[in-house]
């Protein structure tokens, strides 16, 4: 065989061992893609799904250009763009907050459960914490005021390349647009609202068509959420100590345990934030799989008329199959 043909033949048996494990891993995450979209049927009217391995440049998305309702799942935003004015030294993770009877959001909040009294005061440190850990309502809105209002973590996003995820509304504006109450859902407001109409306090789980769909207003993709986590992680956005900080935080995360966490084997390292409202049921965060390796994982849910069991199932499904998927490649 002459030289150039044998060069001929080595590059061609070179460009195939080359293109044949892309062409694989094409087709493997199209077959989970698949196999994802399938286990969700009948179990939420809609998925949102996007997740990454952790320094892999190949992602897993179903419905992932589509926007859905965040819920509070957009405390991630809110806390990354407060840690990231503590990084430039704009405020201490110990300074202390005057959190008053008149901020008490609605909901199930630790702070506005445990605290009946005038008199407190808590280190912005201690306000991340309930609001990724119980997704404490009352403190999501003292960090969101310190983080500069929607529009400062908006813009935040935005700075850092991540154009289709908005922040625009405490979460006492979401809740009074939600149940339609006639001022921002403070705990003395529902109170209100609810001794006038006992049925209120049943509507907590309905879903609300109007507000999933037509409104945009503090919305995602699935793909902007992991863009966030993926900038998170990488300390694009954090320094070393804020991102330690927020993952810690959210590895404490105490809601949802039939989500992310749901049929993961035991003892699974999970760092996440979930986001629940009316038939909505959303979880984004980090899996570590056993040999030390990590993905990031959104899901979102909307339209959904099945139960709150179910719509948790899915979320659960939808992330075993994933870590099957990146733990088994």
């Amino acid at each position: 065989m002459k030289k150039n043909n044998v060069l001929l033949f080595t590059v061609i048996i070179a460009s195939l061992f080359t293109v044949q494990p892309a062409f694989a891993q094409q087709q493997n995450v199209k077959e989970v893609s698949q196999k994802i979209e399938k286990l969700s049927e009948g179990l939420v009217g809609r998925i949102g799904v996007a997740a990454q391995e952790i320094g892999s440049g190949v992602n897993v998305t179903i419905n992932g250009d589509e926007s859905f309702v965040m819920a509070s799942t957009y405390k991630v935003a809110i806390a990354t763009t407060l840690l990231n004015r503590v990084d430039k030294g704009e405020i201490k993770l110990t300074d202390l907050i005057d959190i008053t009877q008149e901020m008490m959001v609605a909901g199930d909040n630790a702070i506005a459960l445990n605290f009946v009294h005038p008199g407190i005061k808590l280190s912005v440190a201690n306000l991340i914490e309930p609001m990724i850990t119980e997704s404490d309502n009352t403190a999501t809105d003292a960090c969101l005021k310190l983080a500069g209002g929607p529009e400062a973590v908006t813009k935040m996003m935005r700075s850092i390349g991540i154009t289709e995820l908005r922040v625009d509304r405490s979460t006492s504006e979401i809740l009074r647009d939600f149940y339609g109450l006639p001022d921002k859902a403070y705990a003395s407001v529902l109170a209100a609202a609810i001794a006038k109409d006992p049925t209120l306090a049943a509507k907590q789980s309905d879903r609300n068509l109007e507000f999933e769909k037509e409104d945009p207003r503090d919305h995602s993709t699935p793909k902007a959420m992991l863009e966030l986590l993926l900038a998170i992680d990488s300390g694009k956005v954090l320094s070393k100590e804020s991102r330690e900080f927020l993952l810690a935080t959210m590895s404490r995360t105490r809601t949802g345990k039939g989500r992310l966490k749901g049929l993961l084997p035991k003892g699974t390292p999970v760092a996440h934030k979930t986001g629940t409202i009316g038939g909505v049921a959303n979880d984004v965060g980090y899996i570590t799989l056993p040999d030390g390796r990590r993905f990031a994982i959104v899901v979102f849910t909307k339209s959904s008329t099945t139960s709150e069991a179910d719509r948790d199932r899915a979320v659960a499904e939808v992330t075993r199959t994933l870590y099957d998927f990146y733990y088994l490649k």
